[in-house]
């Protein structure tokens, strides 16, 4: 089936908002209209505000009240093509368009068919840094012409499957995190001493930074694989787009490692980025190649310390009070670990590289599903607004 399209612009009344003088107290201080900002535009309705401003703010600012049903559509910024239904009286900023309902549509079709049509609108935004989609390219979007029962059947369709979808979602979202909680109780009950043989001691007794920084325009070195903290990805260890020294043109100080060591990255220490290489090459200098004493501790352990949420939480702690993003030597090597025989370190990082890669199966398996389940919202909208419904 096909249906006549007419312009959003011929057919409702749109506004955009605005913000009253940030340096004028009354327009904000006891204020009690709603007023929203983009941010607020999320995919389903909008039913709560966090900021507000007073009746002078209001009547001295480009502001507009929009009433209850009215679609808004984000058109600034990182939300920008975020659409939702307003389901209160409220004012919002220039960076939200506004769709007045009228005769001519359910808000939940007009919703719909907008979510519809967020790739497009967002493609067509002006500006790099903060994408911006003009009140002029809204109103142009051509919408279908359909009767009104029509389109509550559509809705029905919508909402029932969106909901469906959204428990499908959440219940995916819950595994995920459930398989996670599991991994890091099992990875903290292994750094817990149990047992006679277990010794605390601090990083800097068990490994060691033994490199040296070579310069990578050598010739002995140009061949060989670089490593950055953007090659590893976070919590897993898994390299990625992996070039040679030749190939990045590197010019700056590079630290030599192999595949006896561990790589940290001592950069935002938040994202966890730790390797095991299994070949020799150059590392960033934001980066720790430690050597472990392997008398004292195993490469796999040491592996799996670094990536331990105390370890996290302290190396965190520790690039916070110094006010940098990144973790210095002298605090890294403060940090103290327990320790069993080597033996027993070998038996635990064994369990433990097995269990984290049934974490990442697990994770990888709901992501996929995550991930087919907003591919059937899109077909879903795509049928709804095709005639396929």
């Amino acid at each position: 089936m096909r249906w006549q399209t007419k312009k959003l612009g011929d057919l409702c009344k749109t506004g955009a908002g605005g913000t009253p003088l940030k340096a004028k107290k009354e327009f904000y201080e006891g204020g009690m209209i709603p007023w929203l900002l983009s941010g607020e535009v999320s995919q389903g309705e909008v039913r709560t505000a966090t900021k507000f401003i007073t009746q002078k703010g209001l009547e001295n600012s480009a502001a507009k009240m929009f009433p209850k049903d009215t679609v808004l559509v984000a058109m600034y910024g990182a939300t920008a093509g975020q659409v939702g239904i307003l389901r209160f009286e409220a004012a919002t900023n220039q960076a939200i368009c506004g769709i007045l309902p009228n005769e001519n549509f359910v808000p939940e079709f007009l919703f719909y068919f907008l979510l519809s049509r967020k790739a497009e609108l967002v493609a067509q935004a002006a500006g790099n840094a903060q994408p911006n989609i003009s009140q002029i390219k809204i109103k142009n979007t051509g919408v279908p012409i359909v009767p009104l029962s029509e389109q509550q059947r559509i809705v029905g369709i919508l909402d029932e499957a969106f909901e469906g979808i959204a428990t499908a979602k959440a219940n995916a979202e819950k595994n995920l995190q459930n398989a996670r909680a599991l991994f890091e109780s099992h990875l903290q009950s292994v750094f817990t001493p149990c047992g006679p043989g277990w010794v605390e001691k601090k990083l800097s007794e068990v490994c060691a930074i033994t490199s040296t920084l070579v310069d990578p325009r050598k010739n002995e070195f140009l061949d060989l694989i670089h490593v950055g903290a953007g090659n590893i990805e976070s919590q897993t260890g898994v390299f990625v787009e992996l070039k040679t020294a030749r190939e990045e043109g590197l010019i700056s100080g590079k630290f030599l490692f192999d595949e006896s060591m561990v790589l940290y990255s001592k950069i935002r220490p938040y994202l966890m980025k730790v390797a095991r290489p299994g070949f020799n090459g150059l590392c960033s200098a934001d980066m720790y190649p430690l050597a472990p004493l392997t008398k004292e501790i195993t490469r796999d352990y040491l592996f799996h310390v670094l990536l331990s949420k105390r370890f996290t939480d302290y190396a965190i702690q520790g690039s916070a009070r110094a006010g940098m993003p990144k973790v210095n030597r002298e605090h890294l090597f403060e940090f103290k670990v327990w320790l069993p025989t080597v033996k027993k370190q070998k038996e635990l990082a064994a369990k433990l590289d097995e269990l984290r890669e049934e974490t990442q199966c697990l994770d990888s398996l709901y992501q996929r599903k995550l991930a087919s389940l907003e591919e059937l919202k899109k077909s879903l909208l795509h049928q709804a607004f095709s005639g396929q419904l």
